[in-house]
C-alpha cells in the first residue's frame, strides 16, 4: 500500500480522527496519570533540586513545544507552494468578482471551469496543513499529561494582568484555568519569535 497516496486522499480525516483520539485520552485517568508519572522522572529535578517556579517551567515547556512544532511544520509543509496557491486564489477571486459585476457570461463560464481546479488545490493545501498535527500531538499531549499530574500535587500561584495573583488551578478567564491561559500566552508569543527566526510562514 502506498501510504503517500492514502494520505493525499484521506490525510485530513486521519489527522482529525487522531486529534479526537488524543483529546479523548485526557479522560482516561490511568493513561493520563501513568504518562504523567513517567515523564515526571525527567522533569522532577527541575522542581525539587533546581527549585524552578512552576510558572517558569510552563514558559520553558511552551518554548520547547513551539520549537519542535515549528520545525515539524517547516519540514512537512511546502510554504512556498502554499503562498503560490493563496496568491492564485486571491487573483482568481478578484477576476471572478469583476466578471460578475460586468455580467460577462462568457468569462464567468470560463472561470467556472477554472474554479473547480482552484478549489481542489485549496483543499489539497488544507489537507497538507493537517499532516504535521499528528506528529505535534504525539509530543505535546504527554507534556500536558505531566503538567496536569504535577498541578494535582502542588499549590502554585501566578500574577496575571487584571486577574491579579491567582492559583494556577483557578479560573482566570471564564472557566479557563490560569495555567492554561499562561501557557497559551507564552506559546503564542514564543512561537512567533521562533517562526520568525526559522523563516517559517504562517498557517
Amino acid at each position: 500500500m502506498d501510504f503517500g497516496k492514502v494520505w493525499d486522499k484521506y490525510g485530513m480525516y486521519i489527522a482529525l480522527m487522531f486529534m479526537i483520539l488524543m483529546m479523548y485520552s485526557y479522560s482516561v485517568e490511568w493513561l493520563r496519570v501513568g504518562v504523567g508519572q513517567g515523564i515526571d522522572t525527567v522533569f522532577r529535578p527541575l522542581i525539587e533540586e533546581f527549585k524552578i517556579p512552576f510558572y517558569i517551567l510552563i514558559v520553558i515547556l511552551s518554548a520547547l513545544t513551539g520549537l519542535y512544532s515549528s520545525i515539524i511544520q517547516k519540514y512537512t509543509i511546502d510554504y512556498e507552494k502554499m503562498t503560490e496557491v493563496q496568491a492564485r486564489m486571491k487573483e482568481f477571486q478578484a477576476e471572478y468578482r469583476e466578471a460578475q459585476l460586468s455580467q460577462d457570461e462568457k468569462k464567468i463560464k470560463k472561470l467556472e471551469t477554472k474554479k473547480d481546479r482552484m478549489m481542489r488545490e485549496q483543499l489539497e493545501m488544507s489537507q497538507n496543513q493537517f499532516k504535521p498535527m499528528a506528529y505535534i500531538l504525539v509530543l505535546t499531549v504527554p507534556i500536558f499529561f505531566w503538567l496536569l499530574f504535577r498541578l494535582s500535587q502542588l499549590k502554585s500561584t501566578i500574577t496575571l494582568p487584571y486577574a491579579g495573583t491567582v492559583g494556577l488551578h483557578d479560573p482566570a478567564i471564564w472557566i479557563i484555568p490560569a495555567w492554561i491561559l499562561w501557557y497559551m500566552i507564552c506559546s503564542l508569543t514564543l512561537s512567533q519569535i521562533i517562526r520568525k527566526s526559522l523563516n517559517i510562514g504562517g498557517l
